[in-house]
């Protein structure tokens, strides 16, 4: 009797097994690109709100090492990661290409630009002549401005490039240690409203579509989204949902975000009115949260290669895919 009893025991933890583990949450690791900010609200909200966890999702959020966010989900020790169309094409090419894809646009449309004090002539392009520009002495970057400029009748060659120190554009403009700086507006721009500095602004896609590009995206392990795409498209989801209740719901969503970085109630006022700002960006005018444009992706990796700013050409349709949106 007690070798039956115990023959129908492991038998029944050996049928338990596959049910058990099925009810285990997947674990998954999403590396941002900086501290946390309004870029990563939707994030937040998934995890707060249950979205994760509804999905069968154990989902751990940090910040990014030394290497950045790319190293990271490229070596497989998270999965998902946060990072911009721009800085990934020279990480797509060559021998020690990263095996990473952009699986999800956190904004719609490119909201940088440059952003100088107000009445001062750098409200376009050509006012930048004879001015100082803080420059990360980047050739994507002052190829940017260069081609911006030349749109607007100016002369990049006159601009005095400063080598950039900038942590606070507010202080920065105030100083008049620099006249103009590159913002991502979502956060620098909607900081000089806040402190009351009076700015003059132009987006580079505003100028020429061609920088209209996806800044930032979600990036995922090439291996691992290819052995666990059900899961990559549960996780995609809960953030679609995340992005899309920060979309319609802007100060609960920024109390979140706050309660998750307590770091940053001390600058409430400019969470909110940040968050404000990229509620409208989540989704914009695309049919929904994530959503990849081919021909917007494609037309700035063409500009790079017709610039020749790589080392080597890039497929211009590499790199992305819709596939793991919800429907």
């Amino acid at each position: 009797m007690k070798k039956i009893i115990a023959v129908l025991l492991a038998v029944a933890i050996i049928l338990c097994l596959p049910a058990c583990k099925k009810d285990e949450p997947n674990k998954i690791t999403i590396v941002l690109d900086w501290t946390p900010n309004t870029n990563h609200t939707g994030i937040f909200v998934a995890r707060d709100k249950g979205y994760f966890k509804e999905a069968g999702l154990e989902v751990e959020i940090v910040q990014p090492p030394e290497g950045g966010a790319e190293a990271l989900v490229a070596s497989g020790k998270a999965q998902f990661g946060v990072s911009f169309q721009d800085s990934l094409a020279p990480a797509f090419i060559g021998e020690s290409a990263i095996p990473v894809t952009a699986v999800a646009a956190i904004i719609q449309h490119n909201t940088s630009g440059i952003v100088s004090r107000k009445g001062e002539g750098m409200h376009t392009p050509k006012g930048l002549e004879g001015k100082k520009y803080a420059t990360w002495d980047m050739d994507v970057e002052k190829e940017t401005i260069r081609e911006v400029m030349k749109a607007d009748g100016g002369n990049f060659d006159l601009v005095e490039l400063i080598p950039s120190t900038v942590t606070d554009e507010v202080s920065a403009l105030k100083s008049r240690s620099v006249d103009a700086i590159w913002i991502f507006y979502g956060w620098a721009g909607v900081a000089c409203e806040t402190a009351g500095l009076e700015t003059d602004y132009f987006e580079f896609a505003d100028i020429d579509p061609v920088f209209d590009y996806y800044t930032p995206v979600i990036i995922g392990n090439n291996a691992w989204l290819e052995e666990n795409p059900e899961t990559a498209k549960a996780f995609v989801d809960a953030l679609s949902k995340g992005y899309t209740y920060a979309a319609e719901n802007s100060k609960d969503a920024a109390d979140i975000l706050m309660n998750a970085a307590p770091e940053l109630k001390s600058n409430s006022e400019l969470v909110y009115a940040s968050q404000e700002y990229l509620a409208k960006e989540y989704i914009s005018d695309a049919s929904k949260w994530g959503e990849f444009d081919p021909e917007r992706w494609s037309a700035f990796y063409n500009w790079l290669n017709e610039k020749n700013l790589l080392e080597e050409k890039i497929d211009p349709d590499f790199g992305f895919t819709n596939e793991y949106l919800p429907e």
